[in-house]
C-alpha cells in the first residue's frame, strides 16, 4: 500500500487545487504563480530529506519493535482491530506533542516558522516546511515508532490519512459552515486550521491536531470562534515579500530572529472574539 501513497496524494492535491480556485474559503492576496514555485522548490527539499533521514530508521524501529513485540500496542494481546484502533490514536496524539512542541519550544520554532510565514494558505502550503525541520522530526519519529510498536500496515494507512488530510486542512476550500461544523467533530477541517495559521499569536498558538480534533479539545488548546474574513495569514514581522523568497526561507532560521509578533511599525495583530 506504501507505494501506492504519492500517487492518491497527487490525486488529492489536484483535486484541492482545482476546488480551491471555484470556491475559496479566503481571498487571495499574492500571486499564485509565485507561491507555487516557492512552495514546491522547499517541499521538494523537505521530501527529499524525508527519504534520505526519517524513512530509513523509521522502517527499520518499526521492523524491529514487530520483531520483538516491542512498544504499547504489543504490552496486553488485543483483537486486531482493536489494536490498530489504539496505535491509530496513539499515532496521531503523539502527533499532536510534536506539532505543540514545535511551537513551544524556541529552537524548533525558528525552523518551523517557515511552514508559517506562506502569506496566504492552501493546498501547496501543507507540506512547505524548512527542511531542517524534517531532519530534527528524525528522533521523534523513532522515539513515536518504538513507544507505540505500530505495525506497516496501521503505519501505511495512518500516513496516507495524516498526508491526504494535512493537504484538505490546509487547503483554501469553501465548504457550508454547517457541514465544516459536522465534519469538524472527527476532523481537522480548513476554517480550523486557517484559524492556526493565524497572524494572531494566541490563534497560531491553537488548533494542533492533524487528523482527529479531540487532541484540541482533551488539551484545551481548540479555538473555533474566529471567522474566515476576518483571519489574515501568515506571521507579522515576516510579512514583506522579501521573507518569502527562496533563499531568505532556507537561511532564515539560522540569523537572528525578528520578534514574531510585531509588525516593522511595531504593532501587533489583535484578534476578534466573533463566532463563524
Amino acid at each position: 500500500m506504501i507505494v501506492y501513497i504519492p500517487f492518491i496524494l497527487t490525486g488529492v492535491f489536484l483535486f484541492l487545487f482545482l476546488l480551491e480556485k471555484f470556491v475559496p474559503l479566503r481571498s487571495v492576496k499574492h500571486s499564485l504563480k509565485w507561491r507555487l514555485w516557492i512552495n514546491f522548490c522547499v517541499t521538494a527539499l523537505a521530501f527529499a530529506i524525508n527519504a534520505v533521514l526519517v524513512q530509513p530508521p523509521t522502517r527499520f524501529i518499526m521492523q524491529w519493535t514487530n520483531q520483538l513485540s516491542l512498544g504499547l500496542t504489543h504490552v496486553v494481546e488485543l483483537p486486531a482491530a482493536v489494536e490498530f484502533a489504539i496505535a491509530f490514536l496513539l499515532m496521531d496524539l503523539t502527533f499532536y506533542y510534536w506539532h505543540r512542541a514545535n511551537h513551544r519550544f524556541s529552537f524548533l520554532w525558528r525552523f518551523h516558522n517557515v511552514h508559517h510565514i506562506d502569506p496566504d494558505m492552501d493546498v501547496s502550503t501543507a507540506f512547505r516546511f524548512h527542511f531542517v525541520e524534517i531532519a530534527l522530526s528524525t528522533g521523534f519519529r523513532i522515539f513515536q515508532i518504538a513507544l507505540i510498536g505500530v505495525s506497516t500496515g496501521t503505519f501505511a494507512v495512518y500516513e496516507l490519512i495524516y498526508l491526504g488530510n494535512t493537504l484538505f486542512h490546509h487547503s483554501n476550500v469553501y465548504l457550508p459552515v454547517e457541514v465544516e461544523r459536522l465534519l469538524n467533530i472527527v476532523l481537522v477541517t480548513p476554517r480550523m486550521h486557517g484559524i492556526h495559521h493565524s497572524q494572531v499569536q494566541d490563534e497560531t498558538n491553537s488548533n494542533y491536531s492533524v487528523i482527529f480534533p479531540w487532541w484540541d479539545r482533551l488539551h484545551h488548546t481548540l479555538h473555533l470562534n474566529i471567522p474566515s474574513s476576518e483571519i489574515t495569514i501568515g506571521i507579522p514581522a515576516y510579512s514583506d515579500a522579501d521573507d518569502n523568497k527562496l533563499q531568505n526561507l532556507l537561511i532564515m532560521p539560522f540569523q537572528k530572529q525578528r520578534d514574531y509578533w510585531h509588525r516593522s511599525e511595531q504593532s501587533i495583530v489583535e484578534g476578534k472574539e466573533n463566532v463563524c
